[in-house]
């Protein structure tokens, strides 16, 4: 069971991000220390695990993260912790690897989410590539560059146009500032306090929205990727400092300890396909996660995509047979506007279905699903325990 889940606002990443001063780890004993809080009815000592994900694990995103964040964050020395990497999907597989170990019987209570700072740590950052992946020609040499996948998106499906990936990411913008105007998001945020040269702030908000974002605006922007490309900032997630955490528990343990639950993990599934075009990846992940719940895709009414581009967006929904602006769809908007910080959004996914699970009890199932790095696609299925099915909810 999903039973509560918390993130960092997430910065711009690089100098002038509001995170520039911030070590990554703190921002991950913030998402811990702010679940605790949360959930006082908890004891400590009763996490059995924490799994923190993170996609450069080196300086302050190293040192098995789960551990140290544990540590740091004062959970009792008797609390084990392991750092994981899917990339992308560092924090959704940290939750189906713990989930599946209280499925397993083997956890009762578990603590797990990820965390990224691009500002300190680019992608790739002093990776060291195999020679054979080009030598032996297993991928092209512009596989591992995100911004070419989704370039090769739009040359392999025509009908996925400039024009429709601006208006997605335009839309973006919009649905997310009507969330937050809401007050939608606000919620699930924990503040950081922040060091600057003007002197101590605090991070209460996403510092990368931009509500203002216009068709016309889009069109006169940059396509870095390529000459008279398709891929811009304005139809793409942002380099973004972040991090996100979750408690999940067997349904057990949340009734002994008292515990809320927000969502029941019904199946999950990763998938490989080529590097050139990972964006197609959440296609298979997501048909082999019906398959296993035994469900379809029309059963599904809510997803939960993330915008690493919104081209790759769009691909899935062509694939499945929905429209653009489908309002199952990221009703509150997505990366493109909120930010990817690579290795926490999965469970930044997951704190936005489950809210959304709580505001549409006619809603019994919902999806997170994302684009993985080296050509992989993750998905889990939830399923809403306030559906009107269960009354009141579980």
């Amino acid at each position: 069971m999903f039973v509560d889940g918390v993130r960092t606002p997430f910065g711009r990443a690089g100098e002038k991000g509001m995170y520039w001063n911030t070590r990554a780890d703190d921002l991950a004993v913030k998402t811990i220390t702010g679940l605790l809080e949360r959930n006082p009815s908890l004891p400590p000592a009763r996490v059995d695990d924490v799994a923190i994900a993170a996609t450069t694990q080196q300086g302050d995103q190293g040192l098995t993260l789960g551990r140290t964040a544990a540590i740091l964050a004062g959970l009792p020395m008797s609390v084990p912790g392991f750092a994981i990497d899917r990339m992308c999907a560092g924090a959704m597989t940290a939750v189906t690897t713990t989930g599946s170990g209280i499925g397993f019987g083997q956890y009762d209570v578990v603590i797990a989410g990820g965390v990224e700072h691009m500002g300190r740590h680019p992608m790739g950052l002093d990776a060291d590539p195999n020679p054979r992946f080009l030598a032996e020609k297993l991928v092209a040499a512009d596989a591992l560059n995100m911004g070419n996948t989704a370039e090769r998106l739009h040359d392999r499906f025509p009908e996925l146009t400039k024009e429709r990936a601006d208006r997605f990411g335009m839309l973006s913008q919009q649905k997310v500032q009507a969330a937050y105007d809401n007050g939608d998001i606000q919620p699930d945020l924990v503040p950081v306090a922040l060091r600057t040269e003007s002197g101590w702030g605090l991070a209460t908000e996403d510092e990368g929205r931009r509500p203002e974002t216009t068709m016309d605006g889009l069109a006169t922007l940059k396509t870095p990727f390529r000459p008279h490309g398709r891929v811009t900032a304005g139809n793409a997630s942002p380099l973004t400092d972040g991090a996100t955490a979750a408690i999940l528990a067997s349904s057990d343990a949340a009734k002994e300890l008292g515990l809320g639950t927000k969502m029941r993990m019904v199946s999950f599934a990763f998938a490989g396909v080529e590097p050139e075009v990972m964006g197609i990846g959440p296609i298979p992940s997501t048909e082999k996660a019906l398959k296993r719940a035994g469900l379809d895709i029309s059963d599904i009414g809510l997803f939960e995509l993330n915008e690493a581009f919104a081209v790759q967006v769009l691909s899935f929904l062509d694939h499945f047979g929905i429209a653009d602006d489908d309002e199952r769809v990221n009703p509150w908007g997505g990366a493109i506007a909120i930010g990817h910080p690579l290795a926490a959004s999965g469970v930044r996914l997951m704190l936005q279905l489950a809210r959304q699970f709580e505001q549409r009890p006619d809603v019994r199932y919902g999806v997170t699903a994302m684009c993985v790095g080296l050509g992989q696609g993750g998905t889990v299925i939830w399923e809403n325990p306030h559906h009107k099915r269960y009354g009141k909810g579980r």
